[in-house]
């Protein structure tokens, strides 16, 4: 690591930090809880979609999916499939429905709020166990991204990762305190492009080397076998059946992911929604995509030499091929990958717990100002208990941490979102049963039938699923069962059914 690229890293960080303190200035004109956690519902289309896309797409993208493509082949793709189907997903069938009712159901700015007022009652039973729910995994999730700062910053600047978690974690509660939900779209906006611009610049310029005669191909080891076989074990087996399943499963996440759907009900107006669908999928499906070639095109270049830090395929392609500066600038896509998912966990643990638990039930008189106040402080917290976790001898690491997350909340409220938005026959008990029933069997799945025992699993048998999968089947069932044998929804809870389904074409929060 020289002192150019880390002067080129230090400009990013400077700029995240900027835009924070732009949107603190800016929200002393408009002190209100629905500014700081959610824009005021008046975010551009353009930039709601990137920062869906970068809050979502961690430092695995450009790590992780090229590494694991570069070390065993294109059998590894499947997460990448089944994250690309969900996002389409999510954008067509979730997205355009939960921001018009959102607004139509007392124009509800977190999760835990729309589930409760969907069914316009006063219980805040579900507000308070989803609010707690929230801030619980979201200390794992934020884990895995200080973490993942950690090993990249050790990878990058050649820096101790405990001191690396520190920087990181500072400098993300710093812009996140101050400027809120804006501060952290707009970083995650040009954390988003900047992320687009070096998996799509990356390939190119490699390719250009090769041609050009500058950079020499030794091709002289040979791939492993089945490489280019979309099925991992070169044949129709269980093994390829449960990579496929799990890499599908993946994708269910996206339903019940809070921190990504919430940007769905910050998009300012139905034309601006339009927009966000085609630039969310598109951007996902070139960042996947260009993250795949990444990993053949390392391969192609330097063979086996990778195969003990695999990971670093995209580094070494960096620098391989770019001035200093350039590099620097490039590799900061990494870190920005790590930070764009950091801050917006942060911000959707901080507001599920201020506006639903802190507000519903300790200061139900709670002024604007002091809600904002209670979000940052809140912001503080989660930060230092998810970096506690992160640093401890006992942490799982990077993917272990995303995974055990991403299935809680996918198996919690994925299929309460769904059956929320689409099925009139909904109860306030399904959502319930349904949001308990799912994490509770996601973490039985995980902790009895995922693999070998450890600190946190009893691995009688590892099945090879995902425990998405049947957290996400058994939240459904329970879910319908339930809302079918109590007692039917009331007619308000129906007529505002019927006129959620209608656009609301003006660009306030409320017609």
């Amino acid at each position: 690591m020289n002192t150019i690229e880390l002067s080129a890293i230090a400009i990013y960080f400077l700029l995240v930090i900027g835009i924070g303190i732009f949107f603190f200035i800016k929200s002393k004109k408009s002190e209100s809880e629905k500014e700081y956690f959610l824009g005021g519902r008046n975010m551009n289309g353009l930039v709601a979609a990137l920062s869906a896309g970068a809050s979502d797409m961690s430092a695995w993208v450009l790590m992780g999916l090229p590494g694991s493509i570069y070390l065993a082949g294109v059998g590894k793709v499947w997460i990448a499939v089944g994250l690309l189907c969900g996002t389409v997903a999510a954008w067509i069938f979730v997205a355009p429905k939960l921001r018009r009712y959102s607004i139509r159901a007392n124009d509800s700015i977190t999760i835990p709020q729309f589930l409760t007022n969907r069914f316009m009652t006063d219980n805040k039973a579900l507000q308070i166990i989803s609010a707690l729910v929230f801030v619980i995994v979201y200390w794992v999730y934020s884990a895995s991204s200080i973490v993942a700062c950690g090993d990249l910053f050790k990878t990058v600047l050649d820096v101790d990762p405990k001191i690396s978690m520190i920087v990181a974690t500072a400098i993300i509660v710093l812009y996140t305190f101050l400027g809120g939900f804006n501060a952290v779209c707009w970083t995650d906006f040009f954390q988003g492009l900047l992320m687009l611009g070096a998996l799509m610049l990356c390939p190119i310029i490699a390719l250009i080397g090769v041609k050009t005669g500058s950079f020499i191909v030794d091709s002289g080891a040979a791939l492993p076998e089945n490489y280019f076989n979309l099925l991992s074990s070169g044949s129709f087996n269980w093994a390829s059946i449960a990579d496929i399943l799990t890499g599908f499963g993946w994708g269910l996440g996206y339903f019940g992911m809070p921190h990504i759907i919430v940007r769905f009900i910050a998009i300012k107006s139905e034309k601006d929604m339009k927009k966000s669908q085609i630039v969310g999928s598109c951007w996902t499906a070139v960042i996947l995509t260009m993250s795949a070639v990444v990993g053949l095109f390392g391969r192609y270049l330097f063979n086996d030499t990778l195969a003990e830090s695999k990971s670093l395929v995209f580094v070494t392609m960096v620098r391989t091929f770019f001035p200093a500066f350039i590099a620097g600038i490039l590799l900061s896509a990494i870190i920005a990958a790590a930070m764009s998912t950091a801050d917006s966990q942060l911000l959707a643990s901080s507001s599920a717990f201020s506006s639903d638990v802190y507000k519903a039930v300790i200061r139900k008189n709670a002024s604007n100002r002091e809600m904002m106040w209670a979000g940052r402080i809140v912001v503080v917290i989660i930060a230092v208990v998810a970096f506690l976790i992160a640093s401890s001898p006992s942490c799982e690491g990077i993917m272990e941490l995303v995974e055990c997350a991403w299935g809680f909340f996918g198996a919690s409220f994925g299929p309460v979102i769904l059956l929320a938005l689409y099925w009139r026959r909904f109860t306030y008990s399904g959502a319930v049963a349904g949001i308990v029933t799912g994490f509770a069997v996601d973490m039985i799945w995980y902790m009895l039938f995922t693999g070998d025992s450890g600190i946190y699993k009893f691995g009688l048998f590892n099945t090879g699923i995902y425990e998405i999968i049947p957290g996400f089947v058994c939240g459904m069932i329970a879910a319908v069962l339930v809302s079918l044998i109590s007692r039917k929804p009331s007619e308000e809870v129906l007529a505002l059914f019927e006129q959620a389904k209608q656009p609301i074409d003006t660009s306030s929060s409320a017609e």
